[in-house]
């Protein structure tokens, strides 16, 4: 699956894809919201699962590059929310939309941009809501959630099961966007 945005193509994952966004999984600043960065190793790894959830599911977390220059710029995409972090959230939310983008190219709308139009894809596959959610800490991220019309929704906020007791990003907020052509949130699928 293929979107274009006015500066990105959002795309399956490529081979050439591997090195550049091991170097961004593996930078401690992007990663300074996430409990760990990712060795090349695990990163190759995240990307085969998403190429897999992508066959298997319609969609997960995709390459996004510039158009201009072809450089790949970090990774966004939907996904279905793991059991473990959906168990652990209020409400039980089926579908994410995350991000993860490289510093260099950070403060120029991208992740926003990119963001919007895989919302659309998802009200195209007529799911009735999409949600994000990040360490309380991030704000950066939270910024991209409201800047695409998401709503911060404090009875969702929970503590990652996967994230140790007494670490500083256990505590995590959620935002949620809701299909502008629902009168009313039905179950997602």
């Amino acid at each position: 699956m293929k979107l274009e945005t006015e500066r990105l193509i959002l795309r399956p994952w490529e081979e050439r894809d591997r090195a550049p966004m091991a170097g961004i999984h593996g930078d401690p600043h992007v990663r300074r919201f996430f409990p760990k960065v990712l060795t090349p190793e695990e990163t190759t790894a995240d990307i085969d699962l998403a190429i897999e959830r992508a066959r298997t599911n319609g969609f997960h977390f995709q390459a996004a590059e510039l158009k201009e220059t072809g450089e790949l710029i970090g990774l966004i995409g939907l996904g279905f929310v793991p059991d473990a972090t959906k168990e652990a959230i209020p409400s039980h939310p089926n579908v994410e939309i995350g991000w993860v983008i490289g510093s260099k190219f950070w403060g120029k709308g991208l992740a926003p941009e990119a963001a919007r139009a895989w919302l659309a894809h998802a009200w195209s596959l007529g799911l009735p809501e999409v949600v994000a959610f990040t360490a309380r800490l991030n704000l950066p991220s939270q910024r991209v959630m409201q800047k695409i019309g998401m709503v911060y929704d404090p009875a969702d906020d929970y503590f990652h099961p996967k994230i140790p007791e007494g670490h500083p990003l256990r505590p995590h907020v959620l935002y949620r966007a809701r299909n502008p052509q629902h009168e009313s949130v039905k179950p997602a699928i």
